[in-house]
């Protein structure tokens, strides 16, 4: 039997020399190597060669059938089962839902509040030096007030704009684990006590790179300083840029040049409405900045299109205040005084809130799907507390499924959980040629998650998952948002009564198909049990 699978291995490395993995120039077979140098042929334990067959075997011939299997970038996801039949009214958020933001508006809202620390706060005229990096940070990430440092929980954190090595990340947080006490609350706000800070919104982009630029200018020159001042300073100075109109007056200054114009966005308001769909908008912003944004990408009679529009919210606070009245805007922005009885279509209300708006409208429950891109402001109280379908627009998404699509990395992809399977079986031999080996392969693993997460963001790596698990981000996108999609043209690509139907994973315990098996840490090789019990 020794002598078939010296054969069978010596003419599967002749019909096999050149694997997808050994010309990708990736470390793949290295550890192979090692199986080859630390046993001769004819001599060792059987299960040395059985260990390099299926090295082989399996790195040339898992990937070709992988690579047919490619997502759909312009899809829509589901996290819960849905039927657009059931749906009668569609709302929308306006800031990266109804409108997206060309990557100008990053790089102006960093320098603005950079700005705003030097001139109102005083910080050092030097940190004018640091530019908005669009690279640097990825939404869900959590910021420690007290110990100035980005973390995508815990696996990874960066502070000032370097990476913290593993071993002090042991020794800041006495372990890997952060206390429920000390984490942000169920919406992701910071309270006292809590000492984590979320940030899930777009806007908060330049938010982080701006307090990590500011942190690595105090290290840097050894400047001792309270970082809970730091952390509200920065956060102050990002809410004035918005609260100032300094934002607003800049893109409404150069419309073309900060608002991405999508025609798709009109050709979906038009097919709900030719449909019979009712529609209502909920935004933050102001009146004459939605105005203007809206004429730009929809045309002059946007408001034709929808039944009810109401700006300045306050979201989330919108959702849960009772006692705020509606108020009417005039066509010259002025504030009316008079008491609403209904919301009328074409016209434009201020603030207000849900209860009102359930009131006057009588639309309730599950035939309603609002669609927002932030998932506590926008998404979770009202499938919590109300009952509506919600639909997250995530626009990082289209990015990461374009980078889930190349061959590289569904290579990388699909021989790290083949690896892991392969640690898995042959774990129980416990000779030293196959500890060596085993140890060659846990190394590999290592460096492969390491290239993974690099294929996304060098620092924090894929805004959805971590390694094997998913990020803080997706499990609340998957608690909160019945389905998502990197825009709203996703829904051109749908009839009217499409139905979504949420993927079933297996659980741990579970038993998974072969196609679960190929995309999950659990891979099973056939038959493996019946080729290690041959003598």
């Amino acid at each position: 039997m020794q002598h078939d699978l010296n054969s069978l291995l010596g003419w599967l490395i002749y019909l096999y020399p050149s694997c997808p993995f050994i010309n990708s120039g990736l470390p793949y077979m290295r550890s192979l190597a090692c199986c080859f140098r630390s046993f001769t042929w004819f001599f060792s334990p059987w299960h040395l060669h059985l260990f390099a067959f299926l090295y082989i075997l399996l790195s040339s011939h898992l990937v070709p059938s992988i690579m047919s299997n490619l997502l759909n970038p312009d899809a829509i996801f589901s996290n819960n089962e849905m039927s657009l039949s059931d749906i009668e009214i569609y709302g929308f958020d306006y800031d990266y839902t109804l409108v997206f933001y060309s990557k100008h508006l990053h790089t102006l809202i960093f320098n603005a509040a950079r700005d705003l620390l030097i001139n109102e706060h005083r910080y050092p005229a030097e940190i004018q030096k640091y530019d908005y990096d669009p690279n640097f940070a990825i939404r869900g990430l959590h910021y420690d007030v007290h110990r100035v440092g980005l973390n995508d929980f815990i696996l990874n954190i960066v502070e000032g704009l370097s990476v913290v090595p593993d071993d002090e990340v042991i020794a800041m947080y006495d372990g890997s684990h952060v206390p429920l006490e000390q984490m942000s609350d169920f919406y992701g706000k910071s309270s006292q006590g809590n000492t984590m800070k979320q940030f899930m919104d777009i806007f908060s982009l330049p938010e982080m790179t701006l307090l990590s630029c500011v942190n690595e200018y105090f290290l840097k020159n050894n400047i001792d300083y309270e970082p809970v001042h730091l952390y509200k300073d920065v956060k102050d100075s990002i809410r004035d840029v918005h609260t100032k109109g300094i934002m607003y007056r800049a893109i409404e200054a150069d419309i073309e040049k900060y608002i991405c114009y999508a025609e798709q966005t009109r050709a979906v308001l038009a097919k709900l409405a030719n449909q019979g769909k009712k529609m209502f908008l909920i935004t933050n912003s102001p009146s004459s900045f939605v105005d203007r944004g809206m004429k730009f990408i929809v045309g002059k009679d946007w408001r034709d299109l929808f039944d009810v529009v109401i700006v300045q919210a306050d979201k989330p606070n919108f959702f849960n205040d009772k006692r705020r009245p509606f108020r009417k805007v005039n066509e010259r922005g002025v504030l009316l005084w008079d008491k609403i009885h209904e919301l009328q279509k074409g016209q434009i209300y201020k603030q207000g809130n849900l209860y009102e708006f359930l009131k006057l409208t009588g639309w309730r429950g599950s035939k309603v799907l609002y669609f927002g891109d932030h998932i506590y402001s926008d998404l979770a109280d009202l499938t919590l507390k109300h009952g509506w379908r919600t639909g997250a627009i995530i626009p990082e998404l289209r990015t990461e499924i374009k980078i889930m699509n190349t061959e590289q990395y569904i290579q990388t992809m699909t021989w790290l959980q083949t690896l892991t399977g392969l640690l898995e079986h042959m774990q129980i031999h416990r000779d030293p040629d196959s500890q060596l080996i085993l140890h060659e392969w846990k190394k590999e693993r290592k460096e492969m998650r390491e290239m993974t997460r690099n294929f996304f963001n060098s620092q924090f790596g894929s805004l959805f998952r971590t390694d094997q698990n998913p990020t803080y981000f997706l499990r609340r996108l998957s608690r909160f948002a019945d389905i998502y999609m990197a825009s709203l043209s996703c829904l051109l690509n749908y009839g009217h009564d499409y139905t979504f139907y949420p993927r079933r994973t297996p659980l741990q315990h579970e038993l998974p198909t072969w196609s679960d098996q190929l995309c999950t840490g659990t891979f099973r090789i056939p038959f493996l049990q019946e080729m290690i019990q041959i003598k």
